[in-house]
């Protein structure tokens, strides 16, 4: 009995501790999701900054002209998923996956290529034995945001410099408070010049650029402020997911404690009861007759 006492004893302390790294894993996730969405607004504000240059650029154009950028809406599509970098945050990375028809990759696919962001949404794809034409870590703090934004773009630009594809589309999730979270697929190549209002200035700008590499430019910053804004609403889904994953897992480590500490209550009353039963043994066997 004192036996499996102590053993009682001894995991109610061992899920105790389990109990207050879950409630610091959820304190971080917390925070850092809570981070993410303050620095949304100045990636939003450098976005409205580039596209009111767009809007300007266009009121330089002529009437009857249009912007020289442009790329194809037929051929090979670049299909950008953002998945989990980090563990325990459930199914986020799958659930991405599926929301973004990934499965279709798992033979060769000729009208699409597979972009990775996210080591456990890596880990995910293979097992599901997907093919992947490019790979990077997902970024475990905001301020590592723009770096990873920046190869990004560098690794969609390059392909389609070279002619590998010819359309860019990014899937990721956004953070929401319904546990069922909201995942988005985003066109970003062929860039749309028609969603930006045309705006004339009271003075018109010096350009010191051609205007096909003008456009060109501003289309890419903007995609790289789209792809900023896209990784920084995954990251923090992907911390509200796993905010949602360590309240579950304290909710349950609380009710084993609970059961613990009624069947160590329990085992040290039935060693208390069997001390005084023996006593009470001890002393009926050595009274006289």
């Amino acid at each position: 009995m004192t036996g499996r006492l102590a053993q009682v004893e001894a995991r109610i302390e061992t899920v105790g501790k389990l109990s207050t790294v879950i409630n610091a894993m959820r304190s971080i996730a917390a925070a850092r999701a809570q981070e993410a969405r303050t620095h949304l607004d100045s990636i939003r504000a450098y976005a409205e900054t580039i596209g009111a240059g767009i809007g300007q650029a266009l009121a330089c154009l002529p009437q009857d002209g249009g912007p020289p950028v442009h790329h194809g809406d037929d051929g090979r599509e670049a299909l950008i998923v953002l998945c989990a970098e980090q563990g325990f945050a459930g199914a986020f990375s799958r659930k991405t996956l599926d929301a973004a028809g990934a499965r279709q990759f798992r033979a060769k696919n000729e009208t699409q290529e597979l972009l990775i962001v996210g080591t456990r949404g890596m880990s995910a794809a293979e097992e599901e034995g997907l093919t992947i034409q490019w790979c990077n870590p997902m970024i475990s703090h905001p301020s590592q945001t723009g770096a990873l934004a920046d190869r990004i773009t560098e690794a969609i630009y390059e392909r389609l410099a070279a002619g590998d594809i010819s359309q860019v589309s990014i899937v990721h999730t956004v953070p929401g408070l319904s546990a069922t979270q909201q995942v988005l697929k985003k066109r970003l190549v062929p860039f749309d010049f028609s969603r930006f209002t045309v705006a004339r200035a009271p003075i018109e700008p010096r350009l010191t650029l051609p205007p096909d590499r003008l456009f060109a430019q501003l289309a890419q910053e903007y995609v790289f402020a789209e792809l900023s804004e896209a990784v920084m609403l995954s990251f923090a889904a992907e911390n509200e997911a796993r905010m949602r994953a360590m309240l579950a897992a304290h909710d349950n480590v609380a009710e084993t404690l609970e059961d613990l500490i009624g069947t160590s209550r329990r085992l040290r009353q039935e060693e208390i009861t069997n001390e005084i039963i023996e006593l009470a043994s001890a002393g009926t066997q050595s009274r006289p007759v």
